[in-house]
């Protein structure tokens, strides 16, 4: 049998829905037999149960990039605790933490969840990913893994492309939400899409797509998240004539109720997005699927099996996706529970706990 190792990750777990792929991840390797420590808020909402689940909790998380105490804590619990290696998840654990091992003979990995904004010739990324003491960046994604690869200067032995994987066990509880309240009826086909109002979102091009739909279709599409009912996203639906087939709700602390209510969730982002956690979530509740082709979807869906995926930025591809699962609802079935079906399969968290073991225990065994 293996010997466990001893990791200390530094991350923000206040959030239990939004954390819960990540700390799903530790709370394996726990199982596993190995001593994670965990640093975080105080009041965050996993540390009880990081806790319950037999790993140590140091109650600090940085505050900002340059934090002093933070470094105190880091350092301290390094040495107390005789870490062997150490997962810095965000920029200010990372930036605080390359600091604090100075001198210390631990092996360090960093996190990388999205696509875009690296490139070699930016002085903010030796201060993380181009460290010389980071000895791992794990990608959330091929798509983000590449986004290192092509960079002229970088260790290329570093990278390690392993998603955050999910269980479907873990939204089997989750109640759609009444058609009621939309006036919505059972035969009517539901769109939803999740999400707080980026550019990189890309639901300019949805909104032209459903202006391309034939105004006689019962359909609906729900956008879900703060900012989205914007002028330039209403101007363009007020050039069409599908303007009542679009519902902007604004932020909603239920928004995984109303993706379970409905049939497909479109996903029309145009790049920087990894593995998007909302459309797992909506593939984990046998939702049909709808995504664009950007480099961090890859592995998300597979054409006609579990999803549709339809090229970015391309409206005419996006409104006959739309109406392929409007017209043939036996495809639309196949699909959800393929999509689900995916989940199980290839993006499940047991597989990310395993490699995540891999990956430690190879780390360990390699040469400072």
């Amino acid at each position: 049998m293996n010997d466990p190792l001893r990791i200390l990750v530094v991350s923000d777990y206040k959030n239990t829905h939004s954390v819960r792929p990540e700390a799903e991840i530790f709370m394996g390797l726990l199982k596993m037999g190995h001593e994670i420590t965990v640093m975080t808020y105080p009041d965050a909402e996993y540390a009880q149960r990081f806790k319950d689940a037999g790993a140590k909790i140091v109650p600090y998380h940085p505050e900002t990039k340059y934090d002093k105490k933070a470094r105190r804590w880091i350092r301290d619990t390094i040495i107390k605790e005789r870490i062997q290696i150490v997962h810095f998840y965000n920029s200010r654990a990372s930036v605080n933490g390359l600091r604090a091992i100075r001198g210390l003979n631990v092996k360090v990995c960093l996190y990388r969840g999205f696509t875009g904004n690296i490139h070699w010739y930016d002085p903010t990324l030796y201060f993380k990913y181009m460290h010389p003491k980071v000895n791992r960046i794990v990608c959330n994604s091929p798509g983000v893994e590449q986004e290192f690869l092509k960079q002229p200067f970088i260790d290329k032995t570093r990278t390690r492309s392993i998603h955050k994987g999910h269980d479907t066990s873990w939204y089997e509880d989750t109640t759609p939400t009444d058609r009621k309240e939309f006036s919505l009826s059972e035969s009517t086909l539901v769109l939803v899409n999740v999400a707080n109002n980026r550019p990189m979102k890309g639901i300019p091009y949805l909104m032209q797509a459903m202006n391309l739909l034939p105004a006689d279709l019962d359909l609906k599409l729900i956008i879900v998240g703060r900012d989205m009912e914007t002028e330039e996203n209403v101007d363009i639906l007020n050039r069409g004539n599908n303007r009542d087939k679009v519902i902007f709700t604004g932020f909603r602390d239920d928004a995984l109720n109303i993706v379970r209510m409905s049939d497909v969730f479109v996903l029309s982002s145009i790049r920087g997005e990894s593995i998007t956690k909302s459309v797992i979530e909506a593939m984990s509740l046998a939702r049909g699927v709808i995504i664009t082709d950007i480099p961090g979807n890859r592995q998300l869906a597979i054409h006609e099996e579990s999803g549709l995926v339809v090229q970015m930025k391309n409206p005419t591809e996006l409104t006959e996706a739309i109406k392929r699962l409007y017209y043939d609802r036996e495809l639309l079935k196949r699909l959800q529970a393929g999509a689900k079906a995916h989940i199980q399969n290839h993006l499940n968290v047991k597989n990310t706990v395993v490699a995540y073991d891999k990956m430690y225990r190879e780390l360990a065994e390699e040469r400072s």
